[in-house]
């Protein structure tokens, strides 16, 4: 199952991507290569820039200025990966993301294989039953009235997590710090829930396109990823503050 997921997890990139970017913000991809990590072997290394100026809080627009971007970095040495964030004016301000994807439904209470995280600290999202922003609701990527025409699966059911195959977990550690007193705290809980909310989004459309990208082999959905992020960047650089 992960090793389709993977096909699934780049298209889904490359299209919500693509579909979030326009008039100078969105994401802009600087590079995409292989690369030879000397713990984690043979990966790809990513790197984009993130303009979303007009998304933020007005709170976090007070001290904002008006045009910035947020850095992203990314080491995907497949099922493991590892993603970095950091903000063009803000050297305090960081974000590190683990990722491990499994073949079960979120059992495993040690996946990193180091120290496991506390209870209290652990979320289950579920793309089902957990809400999303009004903003991103679509009805055609709704997974209580998906139906894919290529496998046979869906609509999912209250309870699916226990009884769905074939079925899959990814697994995130986050770890965000932002030393400016008087703001730590709301920005750090701002930035889990932003991140919340975009695992859902991220992850029921990997899910309710199945069939856009079911049957694609690794080179094809490499060679979709090269033609959408050509057409991302023309798109966030159709504003001239951010060339």
């Amino acid at each position: 199952m992960i090793a389709r997921y993977r096909i699934g997890q780049l298209y889904m990139i490359s299209k919500h991507s693509c579909e979030q970017s326009g008039g100078g913000e969105g994401v802009e991809v600087m590079r995409n290569e292989a690369h030879m990590h000397p713990q984690h072997g043979q990966g790809q290394l990513t790197e984009k820039r993130i303009y979303l100026s007009s998304k933020l809080p007005a709170w976090a627009r007070a001290f904002a200025p008006r045009f910035f971007y947020v850095t992203e970095k990314a080491w995907n040495f497949y099922p493991y990966t590892i993603t970095e964030y950091s903000v063009s004016f803000l050297p305090k301000f960081s974000i590190r993301i683990e990722t491990r994807f499994e073949n079960n439904n979120g059992d495993n209470d040690n996946v990193f294989g180091d120290t496991p995280t506390p209870p209290e600290n652990v979320s289950f999202l579920d793309i089902l039953s957990d809400p999303i922003p009004e903003r991103h609701y679509k009805e055609s990527e709704d997974p209580s009235r998906w139906m894919s025409s290529k496998t046979g699966r869906g609509p999912l059911e209250k309870g699916w997590r226990d009884d769905h195959k074939p079925i899959m977990c990814s697994y995130k550690r986050v770890q965000c710090s932002f030393e400016v007193y008087g703001f730590q705290t709301k920005t750090e809980d701002f930035i889990h829930k932003s991140i919340q909310d975009i695992l859902l989004v991220g992850h029921r459309q990997a899910v309710t396109w199945i069939d856009e990208w079911h049957g694609l082999s690794l080179d094809e959905v490499r060679e979709y990823e090269q033609t959408m992020q050509e057409k991302t960047n023309s798109k966030v650089k159709s504003n001239p503050c951010n060339t």
